[in-house]
């Protein structure tokens, strides 16, 4: 039986069993697709990633070599999710600088956005796939894969991201994160496909008092 077979195979034993995303993490950087990840749900009030309520809050995101804020509130559901617009608006900012110019959430699916870049660019972004799992009270696991469609002059330039996270919470009220990103070949060229490239990152998250808070425009305006 070739590889291309057992890929899906794989993949359904993994989603089986437990701490299926711990050991995906353990299988990084040699990451394939399909990933053990299931379709967004189309409920109302249940399209988004949960998070942990702890996660509730403002927060700065400190790295290597990046600085910035991020924000997960309740929804109307009293669920916790991040601000995606917000969110995506600040770490596209300490990416790219100048050249993000406004993230554009669609009101009809939190899972889809599109990103207005410089030189008459647009990077449309939706969550095609995504996993969540709380090993304990103080861990939380999550993994999202995300159809990308560069429009901009010339032809579309597809793609698919997979960023695998894992946050641990700390007696001092921190937060440390770990992530495992990957990027795969549009889905035209077949939906198994081996990482064409990867990333490990490292990062803290410090919450913010209200005392604290930075007088700043909202990224997003």
């Amino acid at each position: 039986m070739t590889g291309a077979l057992l890929a899906p195979i794989l993949a359904l034993l993994l989603a089986m069993g437990p701490g299926v995303l711990a050991e995906r993490a353990a299988h990084w950087p040699e990451w394939r697709l399909p990933a053990p990840l299931e379709r967004p749900s189309t409920r109302a009030g249940h399209q988004d990633l949960s998070y942990p309520d702890w996660m509730a809050g403002r927060w700065q995101v400190r790295s290597d070599d990046l600085d910035y804020e991020v924000r997960f509130s309740p929804d109307p559901g009293g669920a916790v999710v991040g601000d995606r617009t917000f969110n995506a608006t600040a770490i596209g900012r300490a990416l790219l600088g100048a050249a993000l110019l406004q993230v554009r959430n669609d009101p009809a699916n939190p899972n889809r956005q599109i990103a207005l870049l410089a030189g008459d660019q647009q990077l449309e972004s939706t969550v095609v796939g995504r996993r969540s799992e709380s090993p304990n009270p103080t861990g939380f696991w999550s993994d999202e894969l995300a159809l990308q469609v560069l429009h901009g002059p010339g032809a579309p330039r597809v793609s698919r991201v997979e960023t695998l996270s894992h946050y641990s919470q700390n007696p001092d009220g921190t937060v440390t994160t770990e992530q495992w990103q990957a990027s795969y070949p549009s889905p035209a060229l077949g939906l198994a496909a081996a990482a064409s490239s990867s990333g490990h990152f490292q990062l803290t998250l410090t919450p913010l008092s209200p005392d604290q808070l930075p007088a700043q425009s909202d990224p997003a305006s």
